[in-house]
């Protein structure tokens, strides 16, 4: 699994003035907050003001009557929480909680177009199930009197939108604490969200290279969940910044995934990746392994950004060298335990590159 960031110890200065911490990380928080009828909102989905369908969300699909219970909710007026969303730079908006709600919508009282659009199901929900509301089960929204139709359509949700004011870090924050899918998301699979853009869409490319797959090993879960592409946006980022690392690993990622989206890395750098992992794979038959079979991360990052440092230098890796490296006992203490400070990731990958040199 990614190594998870170590929780920062406040600094003096916050731990003596809480409030004022308080209310600096306050104003990266902006946010709107809407009461919009059912109606305005399958229309913002159909003319995908609204993404209900953003990446990072997983299959999470509820079945028939657990659509239908909630459909009976906003019937009965009974609240639910809101919904929330965050604004893109084109002014739509993005689900980060509440794509169910949203689907369900759109699945009971969109047209049968819209629903086969944009949810791949050509037919409206049939409301079955139904406690409360035991005369509405076995009906489409279609076949109730028109004035339950309306009466469903301008029923209002609240809906709270981060806005464009607030900085990417709160918009990964926000992704990470609300989502309620059902199942804990990835760091990865937020920033794919998060921090689209050519440079994200670069990592998938290398995250499916051949020899980089021979090389990284991985557990059956984390093949789906965007590990490969984190692994990726690791290599380099700490090719171009491993000397700046601090001790959050989440943060040193997210900074670099949002500056390489704004500028592309070089083209340099770029193709290192293929020449490392290139020689990697004729090297390490078996992968970058240890014992147990799976790349530890912290190997990873020293073996991988060791060797692609010479290649940088224009220069060429020594062969038959690597293997040995997997059983350094220097290499173990760098790469074992809590290793995640800058000297040990200084130490662990220019170990590598001078015993590859």
């Amino acid at each position: 699994m990614p190594s998870k960031p170590v929780t920062e110890e406040p600094t003096e200065t916050e731990q003596q003035n809480p409030s004022l911490q308080l209310e600096q990380e306050r104003r990266t928080v902006s946010f709107d907050t809407y009461d919009l009828a059912v109606r305005q909102i399958v229309d913002m989905i159909s003319s995908k003001d609204i993404n209900i369908a953003p990446e990072y969300q997983r299959k999470f699909v509820w079945e028939d009557t657990r659509q239908s219970e909630f459909i009976e909710s906003v019937f009965l007026g009974i609240p639910s929480p809101s919904i929330f969303m965050a604004t893109n730079r084109d002014s739509t908006w993005e689900v980060v909680d509440g794509v169910q709600r949203l689907s369900t919508l759109l699945h009971f009282s969109g047209t049968e177009e819209q629903i086969g659009r944009i949810l791949g199901d050509s037919k409206p929900l049939t409301l079955k199930g139904l406690e409360k509301l035991t005369a509405f089960n076995m009906h489409k929204f279609s076949t109730l009197p028109k004035s339950i139709q309306l009466g469903f359509m301008t029923r209002p949700l609240r809906v709270t939108v981060l806005n464009d004011k607030s900085d990417m870090g709160v918009r990964f924050d926000l992704f990470e604490r609300l989502n309620s899918g059902g199942v804990k998301l990835q760091d990865q699979e937020i920033r794919n969200c998060v921090y689209r853009g050519p440079f994200n869409d670069k990592l998938k490319d290398f995250a499916k290279d051949s020899n980089f797959l021979k090389v990284v090993k991985l557990s059956e879960a984390d093949r789906t969940n965007g590990t490969y592409e984190e692994l990726a946006l690791r290599f380099f980022a700490f090719l171009e910044n491993y000397q700046k690392f601090e001790h959050s690993v989440r943060e040193f990622l997210n900074d670099y995934m949002e500056k390489s989206n704004a500028i592309m890395p070089p083209a340099q750098v770029l193709t290192t990746f293929v020449e490392t992992f290139k020689f990697l794979a004729k090297e390490l038959p078996r992968g970058i392994v240890r014992s147990t079979g799976i790349t530890p991360i912290n190997l990873y990052e020293a073996i991988s950004v060791g060797a692609a440092l010479i290649y940088i230098k224009n220069g060429k890796p020594k062969a038959n060298v690597v293997n040995a490296l997997l059983k350094d006992e220097m290499l173990k203490d760098l790469t074992t335990g809590g290793t995640n400070s800058r000297k040990m990731v200084v130490g662990r990958i220019e170990l590598v590159r001078d015993r590859l040199q």
